[in-house]
């Protein structure tokens, strides 16, 4: 197994710039990072091997492809052993208007993210999840009305300026 690896400032600000531009030039990244571009690609490399990025995409607007409903969904579990867990996740991962899944303290278990194609796609959506009978004690829905902004970037530099 290899020992993780050790990131400096100039890692994260590379990962704050490729966070902001997954497209951007090696030539550009290395200038805005104050390296020369070979060591800047050789980093990058590294940081990719060592799984710090998983991945590029591009982000969709969506509201140009049409109408869409965006739910917040608070789950609560019958049981709390690890293998309800898993089994409520494992089934809310093959929802693919399940956007987002998280595990939460409160008064509540989980708090997940769906985009659907309007109301009634919803509730097909949780009659099925109910249905397939993956542990659910109860839900709430929160429906998006509008949504003022989103931020696709986490603030690396700021929470991570410590790094040597």
């Amino acid at each position: 197994m290899t020992p993780p690896l050790k990131l400096d400032r100039i890692d994260v600000k590379i990962l704050a710039e490729l966070q902001k531009n997954g497209r951007i030039t090696n030539v550009e990244l290395a200038d805005l990072v104050a390296l020369s571009p070979s060591p800047c690609l050789m980093r990058v490399k590294k940081l990719q091997q060592a799984g710090y990025i998983t991945g590029y995409s591009a982000q969709i607007n969506v509201a140009k492809l049409g109408e869409t409903l965006t739910v917040f969904t608070e789950f609560t579990l019958k049981n709390h052993r690890p293998p309800d867990f898993a089994r409520f996740q494992e089934a809310l991962e093959r929802i693919d208007s399940c956007i987002e899944c998280h595990l939460v303290s409160g008064g509540y278990d989980y708090l997940a993210k769906f985009v659907t194609a309007g109301i009634v796609d919803y509730q097909n959506i949780i009659e099925a999840l109910i249905d397939r009978d993956v542990g659910v004690d109860k839900y709430f829905s929160f429906v998006v009305i509008k949504t003022p902004f989103v931020k696709n970037q986490i603030p690396l530099t700021r929470l991570f300026a410590d790094r040597g």
